[in-house]
């Protein structure tokens, strides 16, 4: 047998870009290369790149140049570049970074494994295409979540036209998985201990639609909650668009699909959402109040984005009176960040840096309020949470989440009384209320 290299991988950005890069490591380890835990130890290294925004740039370029100073000094012999920055940026890059051995874009990085394999080639090497693959069950994937949580992607790339967003142009556009493969898929994690599924796609909602007459997300959700065994499904990434009333009825969380919506609206006003390109068939309040009067009990996150050209105050206030009024379980906000080639970027002069930062700041404080409003209301109250067990704060403390708590991005639960069993599901009380976190004792 041949001699394999020994492969450390470095994973940027999105959850999305997570299961990439399992995938890769299972296609490594699949082929018999020794994945390594630390760079020390490695002689290749593999970077799987986010080029979404420039925030997001500016680290896959930080990650890339401390890897190239690991191989000058001789710890590497290899260095392999994947994913979004990549797609990007094109055939500049061999140019300006002429230490990386192989570039590879979004519809490459399948293609990794036999790259390694071959001992002659072109260096470096460069591979950039129309994004056209779609991993399936079929696809080796080592996972690096916690055992009992996993992402199951269900789709690739995005045909909405959003005006500020570079992913239809780093992904490809939509491709949906056949419905077994993903039923097969989801049937693995659950025979392998895995108790909360959580479903991700550029846009979950879209699920099957490029496709006449295929399958749709609510078809793809009663299928996977019939699955002997399952734990919990969680949504994530819905447009405001596709949410149906059968759709609300699935997220009542009695069928093991987490009571739990994860719709990233961007804005409240109808000319910044016009700007945007964000097609919206209804006003923001009109779908809220439709999705809370049908799901009472359901958890609400969004996304909300500030200083888009042409946001005014008197916009932003728009924004910010909602934010009050609709009081969202989970929030997250962020600076607009013009990037070239988009249509925003041709839209005039953003606001200006100081000013969006004061109007993130602005929702962030309200948010942390309402938060801890809601947190206090849970206190005395009983909840089922996913075990996950010791804190990484301290050793004293173990956590957990709810149904409403997706994994990274939201609150958690401190367990400070009480044994429990690591993925396993545990009733818990709550006792005390913070902004984002809740501290309860197992029963």
């Amino acid at each position: 047998m041949d001699l394999k290299y020994k492969i450390f991988l470095i994973s940027l950005g999105c959850s999305k870009n997570l299961v990439d890069s399992e995938n890769i490591l299972g296609l490594l380890e699949n082929r018999g290369f020794v994945l390594v835990s630390g760079i020390e130890e490695a002689e290749v290294a593999i970077i799987n790149t986010c080029g979404f925004i420039q925030s997001a740039v500016e680290e896959s370029i930080d990650t890339i140049l401390d890897v190239v100073a690991q191989k000058k000094k001789g710890i590497l012999k290899k260095i392999f570049v994947l994913g979004c920055f990549v797609q990007r940026y094109g055939s500049k890059l061999p140019r300006e970074i002429p230490e990386v051995d192989g570039w590879l874009g979004t519809g490459e990085i399948h293609r990794i494994a036999d790259i390694l394999d071959e001992n002659s080639g072109p260096s470096p090497l460069f591979q950039i295409g129309r994004p056209k693959y779609l991993a399936d069950h079929r696809t080796p994937r080592s996972q690096t979540t916690p055992f009992y949580s996993a992402y199951l992607k269900i789709a690739e790339g995005c045909s909405h036209r959003c005006t500020f967003c570079t992913i239809p142009s780093l992904r490809g556009p939509l491709r949906s998985r056949d419905p077994g493969s993903i039923i097969l898929e989801a049937e693995g994690m659950v025979e392998r201990g895995v108790k909360e599924i959580n479903l991700i796609a550029q846009d979950t909602t879209m699920y099957g639609r490029e496709v006449e007459g295929s399958m749709h997300l609510e078809d793809l959700l009663e299928r996977l909650s019939q699955i002997p065994g399952v734990g919990w499904i969680r949504l994530l990434y819905c447009h405001p668009n596709r949410i149906s009333g059968r759709l609300l009825d699935l997220l009542n969380g009695e069928n093991g699909i987490c009571p739990y919506l994860d719709l990233p609206l961007q804005h409240v006003n109808e000319h910044i959402l016009r700007a945007m390109g964000r097609d919206m068939n209804g006003e923001s309040r009109s779908i809220i109040e439709r999705i809370r009067s049908r799901t009472p009990h359901l958890s609400l996150r969004t996304t909300l984005m500030v200083g888009f050209p042409g946001e005014t105050d008197a916009m932003f206030e728009e924004l910010y009176r909602f934010v009050k009024i609709t009081a969202f379980d989970h929030l997250g906000t962020f600076i607009y960040s013009r990037e070239k080639g988009t249509p925003a970027a041709r839209l005039g002069k953003a606001v200006e840096q100081k000013v969006a930062e004061e109007r993130l700041d602005a929702l962030m404080k309200l948010q942390a309020g309402i938060s801890k409003e809601k947190n206090q209301m849970m206190v005395g109250k009983t909840v089922t949470i996913l075990n996950e067990g010791v804190s990484q704060e301290t050793d004293l403390l173990l956590t957990g989440r709810t149904q409403g708590m997706a994994p990274e991005v939201d609150g958690q639960v401190l367990i400070n009384k009480g044994q429990g069993r690591v993925g396993e599901f545990e009733k818990v009380r709550i006792t005390e209320a913070h902004v984002y976190d809740l501290v309860g004792e197992i029963i």
